[in-house]
């Protein structure tokens, strides 16, 4: 808890915006059938919200560089309150499109802002804690933000200018609270290939979980209807995959701040294969075995991008965080384009099942990915230094296979 102590104004206002920004997606679409807008506009919306998050992954460190954490935070934030009040003030699909995209940039760069802010606050002996409390935060405030919406309606003005308060609240703590501000980096430059060359196991994971999550998130309520779920138990099986998401990101987190992270990325990845592939031949049509086998895909698979983004930040210098934070959700934004079309095919020539294999197999690749790459890169310890994995510690050959590279190079 001392770790975490200087960043609870950080965190509480992380909250206030993430319970604010968990709302969007399920109140336009919502909302836009309401006001009569096509399919294709409403898809169009979403798109728009990516265009945003990519554009604001890329200018966002830049900005930061130029006036600082609390100020970015300020002016996105102020920016983003600004656009979802437009949205209740004129009720049009091209207006709502470039608020949308405004939107998604200030949010980007708002997480980018808050996770490298978080990273530059600790040490790599408490990062996968941190990271996971982060996570906690993230899925409780989206999970009960959606009840906003059958407590106010999604009618009128009344729940967008809640959104609009919200997310002009995360202001307060930032403000008033936080004296754990970071300095601006000296440099910053938005190179996904510095990123990749931190950390090719953080990147691939983020684009592997991108394209997992955004499957089971927009595929997953088609997988349930297809097993005659009602809309009721569509929404427990979305919500008990989120749900279960909280369960295991401190203890995981704990775990990769003992010992070599990807060994706990590995683990944890095949705890996701199990689950999927537990709900795809095994739990049939019974809906109570469905629940159960999406509650714990989600324990295991949302944690994954806390341990990828505490790999890599632990190899990280000071001025490097905001570059990883950026990076990393553009993987992800990558992954997150490709997941969603590639399942939903997937699904219409296969069936329901194949959503869940095409899950278990990309999660699979990921570990594979992660075990070779632990043969050819040494772990890094708490204090930053590199040392040997278990693997390389107990094969001698693989020993001189390192130092053999080491030499040459």
């Amino acid at each position: 808890m001392l770790a975490l102590r200087p960043l609870f104004p950080l965190l509480i206002a992380a909250a206030i915006l993430l319970a604010g920004n968990g709302l969007f997606s399920t109140v336009i679409a919502v909302r836009g059938a309401q006001e009569g807008f096509s399919a294709a506009q409403i898809g169009y919306l979403g798109s728009a919200n990516f265009l945003g998050f990519l554009g604001g992954c890329m200018f966002a460190p830049r900005i930061l560089r130029a006036v600082g954490h609390v100020r970015v935070f300020a002016a996105l934030a102020s920016l983003a309150s600004c656009a979802t009040l437009v949205m209740v003030m004129v009720v049009d699909p091209w207006v709502w499109f470039i608020a949308r995209v405004i939107i998604g940039f200030c949010f980007s760069g708002l997480f980018t802002t808050i996770e490298s802010w978080m990273n530059s606050g600790v040490s790599n002996e408490a990062r996968g804690k941190v990271t996971g409390v982060y996570r906690i935060i993230d899925i409780l405030a989206v999970s009960g933000g959606q009840f906003l919406m059958p407590a106010v309606g999604t009618e009128g003005f009344t729940l967008l200018a809640i959104m609009a308060l919200m997310i002009s609240l995360s202001l307060v703590p930032v403000a008033l609270g936080d004296h754990s501000n970071p300095k601006p980096p000296k440099f910053v430059r938005f190179d996904l290939r510095e990123v990749w060359r931190l950390s090719p196991v953080a990147s691939a994971s983020c684009i592997a979980i991108g394209m997992t999550n955004s499957a089971f998130r927009f595929v997953g309520p088609l997988f349930a209807e297809v097993q005659n779920f009602s809309l009721s138990q569509v929404a427990t099986f979305i919500s008990l995959g989120v749900v279960g998401g909280a369960v295991l990101q401190y203890p995981l987190g704990m775990l990769s701040d003992r010992y070599d992270r990807r060994w706990i990325l590995i683990w944890t990845t095949v705890g996701a294969v199990l689950a999927s592939l537990f709900i795809s031949f095994a739990a049939g049509d019974d809906a109570w075995l469905i629940y159960a086998g999406v509650f714990v895909f989600g324990a295991f698979s949302l944690p994954l991008y806390s341990l990828a983004a505490a790999h890599a930040n632990d190899r990280a210098n000071a001025d490097q965080y905001v570059l990883v934070a950026a990076g990393l959700m553009f993987f992800y934004g990558i992954g997150a384009s490709f997941g969603p079309p590639v399942s939903s095919l997937m699904v219409e020539l296969y069936g329901p099942s194949a959503l869940f294999i095409f899950i278990s197999a990309t999660h699979g690749s990921l570990a594979l990915i992660t075990l070779y790459r632990m043969q050819v890169r040494e772990a890094v310890d708490a204090k930053g230094r590199g040392k040997f994995n278990w693997l390389t510690r107990t094969s001698p050959v693989m020993q001189r296979m390192i130092q053999g590279k080491r030499k040459r190079k």
